[in-house]
C-alpha cells in the first residue's frame, strides 16, 4: 500500500480561458503543492470538479498530475452514485499509476447503509489500490453511519475515510469505531485540530492551496499532540478558511488564485464565477494573510 501522507490538498482543476482542462496549468500546481507542503494530492474531487469532467479528461489529469508528483501520492476521486461506472473509472485510474482512490457516498440515489456497504466493497474487491471513503452528507442525502464505517474497514485495501459531516458525534463514533492504524482525515479545513485531537490523521484540504506551509505545520504539531501550538495556527487561518466557502466549493478558491495572478479560469456549469462584490469581500480577506511562495501577486487593498 502506497503512503497517502497526513496532508492531502484536494487540487482544483484549472481550465483554459476557452475551458477546456489545462493539464500544462495542473501541472505546474501539482509541483507548486507538493513544494508548498502537501504529501500528496486528491485530483478529481469536489475541489476539482469531478462530475463535470469526463472520463477521458480525469484518466489524462491522473497521468499529468502523477508524472509532476513524483513520489508524492495521487488519489483519483473516482466514486460516484454509480457502482458499475465507479468500478470502472478506479480500474482505469490505477491503469494510469495513482496511488489511491477517493470514494465518495453515493448522492441522489440516496442508498441505505447495507447498500453502501455493497457499493464501497464492490469497488474496493476490483482494484489493488487503498481506498479512502468520503462521507460528506451536505453533499449526499446519507451519512455514512459509523457501524457500516466499522464493517467496511476489515476490508484489506479500504484503508481509511475522508470524513466531512461536520459533526462531534460523528467524529467520536468514528473514532471509537475504527481500528489501530485507519487513516480518519477531516474533510473539511475548520475541523482538522478537532479531529486530529480526537485521534485523526490528517487532512484533505482545500486552503492549503494558499497556506500549505502553515496547513503543514498545523498538521505537524497535531500529529505530535501539540494542541495548544497548533490551536494558535488553526485560530490564525479560520477567517480564510471560512472565506473559501462563502459560495460552494471550489468557486472561492478559484476567484482567489485568479486574483493572486495564478489563473485557473472559471468553474464549469453548473458553478459560476464570484459576483464583483463577492471578489471584493474575498480579497479583503486574503490581504490578511501570508501565502505560499508560488502566489507572488498580492491582491490589492479594498
Amino acid at each position: 500500500m502506497a503512503t497517502l501522507g497526513r496532508l492531502l490538498t484536494a487540487m482544483i482543476t484549472p481550465f483554459t480561458d476557452g475551458g477546456a482542462v489545462d493539464y500544462a496549468k495542473a501541472a505546474d500546481l501539482a509541483k507548486n503543492l507538493i513544494a508548498s507542503g502537501s504529501d500528496g494530492l486528491v485530483i478529481t474531487g469536489t475541489t476539482g470538479e469531478g462530475p463535470t469532467l469526463s472520463e477521458d479528461e480525469k484518466l489524462e489529469l491522473y497521468r499529468v498530475t502523477k508524472r509532476a508528483a513524483g513520489s508524492a501520492a495521487i488519489v483519483a476521486g473516482t466514486g460516484n452514485y454509480n457502482t458499475a461506472e465507479s468500478v470502472h473509472l478506479t480500474r482505469e485510474a490505477e491503469r494510469a499509476g495513482v496511488d489511491g482512490c477517493l470514494l465518495v457516498v453515493p448522492y441522489y440515489n440516496n442508498p441505505p447503509q447495507e447498500g453502501l456497504y455493497q457499493h464501497f466493497k464492490a469497488i474496493a474487491s476490483a482494484t489493488s489500490l487503498p481506498c479512502v471513503l468520503y462521507n460528506v452528507p451536505t453533499r449526499s442525502p446519507r451519512n455514512l453511519d459509523a457501524a457500516t464505517l466499522k464493517r467496511l474497514a476489515h476490508i484489506d485495501n479500504i484503508v481509511g475515510v475522508k470524513e466531512a459531516s461536520g459533526r462531534l458525534e460523528q467524529f467520536n463514533a468514528v473514532m471509537a469505531a475504527v481500528p489501530d492504524g485507519f487513516l480518519v482525515y477531516s474533510g473539511n479545513d475548520s475541523d482538522t485540530h478537532t479531529l486530529m485531537s480526537l485521534g485523526g490523521y490528517g487532512v484533505v484540504s482545500v486552503s492549503a492551496h494558499l497556506v500549505g506551509g502553515e496547513t503543514k505545520r498545523m498538521v505537524q504539531l497535531l500529529a505530535q499532540g501539540k494542541t495548544a501550538e497548533a490551536a494558535t495556527i488553526h485560530h490564525k487561518l479560520l477567517p480564510l478558511v471560512e472565506a473559501l466557502f462563502w459560495q460552494p466549493n471550489p468557486m472561492p478558491l478559484k476567484a482567489a488564485l485568479n486574483e493572486l495572478g495564478y489563473n485557473v479560469g472559471q468553474p464549469r456549469l453548473p458553478l459560476v464565477d464570484l459576483t464583483d462584490a463577492e471578489k471584493d469581500r474575498l480579497r479583503a480577506v486574503l490581504v490578511r494573510f501570508e501565502l505560499d511562495a508560488y502566489l507572488t501577486r498580492q491582491p490589492a487593498a479594498v
